[in-house]
């Protein structure tokens, strides 16, 4: 390959997007060419450099204003910058690299318009093959990862937007919260909230929490 892949990689941990850049040197012909540590400045870097593929965590800050209670679970930051970048540009080549691998997530993530979804538990040597996989337009998962069929989950009713309001509340982010950290209203955040009661029948958070709990979305 004459030219490099050119790679944009968001994680919200310097150490860790400092060992995969240590990593991706290793390949000759893969470029790491800008970073970023939240959805939003994910989305602000992809629009300013274009990069070919986007190697990006789901669990992050979105870039918004932070939650009042900073002992709160970090939202999917990762689900919002994913969601923009495709809204820019529906062409981008995104390879999701989290430790969030359980339940319908890996489903939800390609539904929304990753090429890849690769856990950080694969072998090292696996992110080059994988982003080369991407650069090519070639869907990627890790061996570790199974999809689950999405019509067994009650969340396959959700829209995207509605998905990630789902897997905030999930983890215990307030509408308050929710609202600043996605740049919405209360008032939007409190109709989508609704809207998924109705569509997965539940009248509560704590439901929520033991919905996505039981569908592998979060942890117990």
């Amino acid at each position: 390959m004459d030219q490099k892949i050119r790679v944009l990689l968001v994680d919200d941990h310097p150490m860790v997007r400092a060992g995969f850049q240590h990593l991706l040197e290793l390949d000759f012909d893969i470029e790491v060419v800008a970073e970023a540590d939240n959805g939003r400045e994910a989305f602000e870097k992809f629009r300013e450099l274009s990069p070919d593929v986007v190697v990006l965590d789901l669990v992050m800050p979105t870039g918004f204003e932070p939650p009042k209670d900073e002992s709160q679970s970090q939202p999917n930051g990762g689900l919002e910058a994913l969601r923009r970048i495709r809204c820019f540009d529906d062409s981008a080549r995104v390879l999701v690299l989290t430790g969030k691998e359980g339940g319908v997530f890996p489903a939800h993530v390609l539904q929304a318009g990753a090429l890849g979804f690769m856990t950080k538990r694969g072998a090292p040597e696996e992110l080059g093959k994988a982003i080369r996989e991407v650069y090519a337009r070639r869907r990627y998962l890790s061996s570790d990862v199974e999809v689950p069929e999405l019509a067994q989950n009650p969340t396959k009713q959700l829209t995207k937007r509605e998905f990630q309001v789902f897997s905030q509340l999930a983890e215990g982010a307030s509408v308050s919260d929710i609202a600043r950290m996605m740049n919405l209203s209360p008032k939007t955040i409190h109709a989508h909230r609704a809207n998924i009661f109705r569509k997965l029948n539940v009248s509560s958070n704590a439901e929520i929490v033991h919905l996505a709990i039981r569908n592998g979305i979060v942890e117990a």
